[in-house]
């Protein structure tokens, strides 16, 4: 687990140092990288509704060439075991000012720990099954700092659990809402309509990032509750915060944003 970590930095480091030394003479290859780390009580999945039930640390990556990019997000409990690892290859097909369209897709790896007798012993291994995934994410910006979106996940399981889900999620989004001259808040409310194979449910959450300017560090704050819902686990709420640290994006645009 070690070397997953020193991998996920070693990776940090030398792309944010490859980005600097570019120059005319040699460009950079990459428009723009950004990384984000999270640490949280309780780790959040990409659906709200399902949680590690754990502290856990989250690390967000983005490799930007021009409307492509490349996203690896992974989730790991505060022991060093993993909990998801997702590779998205995200691409911009259009680019309006009051409209915008991103579809992605990714292979991914959710992990966990399964009790096993081997020589008469008991005995945890670390167990991975394999899904893969694909999104729409259609955005209409009403003002500057509100707009209303949808995002459409499709997964599929690989091997054994669920096979089929969909997460159809309606959102607005608050963005940069002065607090005072320095600190600005970020909001998105939602719903969504989550299935599970045959099982189904509606759900509520929002998102609240507090953040200053020129400052890495932020913290989100995320809640969830289940309207009418078939799926476990069926907690009627879920809460967890997070402290992040953003670093320095190497292209233009430098604002904090979070992406669903």
């Amino acid at each position: 687990m070690n070397k997953v970590v020193t991998l996920v930095v070693s990776l940090l480091l030398s792309t944010m140092y490859a980005q600097e030394s570019g120059s005319e003479n040699h460009p950079k290859f990459l428009d723009d990288f950004r990384a984000t780390a999270s640490i949280t009580h309780n780790g959040v999945s990409l659906v709200p509704s399902f949680s590690l039930g754990d502290p856990a640390l989250l690390f967000d990556l983005k490799f930007t060439k021009g409307k492509l990019s490349f996203e690896p997000d992974m989730r790991f409990s505060l022991e060093g075991k993993p909990w998801t690892m997702l590779f998205w290859l995200r691409y911009k097909a259009i680019e309006k000012e009051k409209f915008s369209l991103r579809v992605g897709a990714h292979p991914g790896l959710n992990f966990r720990t399964v009790n096993v007798i081997r020589n008469g012993q008991n005995e945890e291994l670390l167990e991975s099954r394999r899904y893969i995934g694909a999104e729409v994410v259609p955005n209409y910006k009403i003002t500057e700092r509100f707009s209303v979106g949808i995002y459409y996940l499709y997964g599929r399981g690989l091997d054994e659990g669920v096979k089929e889900t969909n997460f159809l999620v309606v959102n607005a989004s608050f963005t940069q809402i002065p607090l005072s001259k320095t600190v600005f808040m970020n909001f998105t409310p939602q719903v969504y309509y989550l299935t599970s194979d045959k099982l189904t449910g509606y759900y509520t959450s929002a998102f609240l990032t507090l953040a200053k300017r020129n400052c890495p560090f932020s913290l989100t704050a995320v809640v969830n509750k289940g309207i009418s819902t078939q799926i476990l686990p069926d907690d009627d709420f879920t809460w967890s915060v997070l402290l992040n640290y953003s670093f320095p994006s190497s292209g233009k645009a430098r604002n904090l944003k979070r992406k669903i």
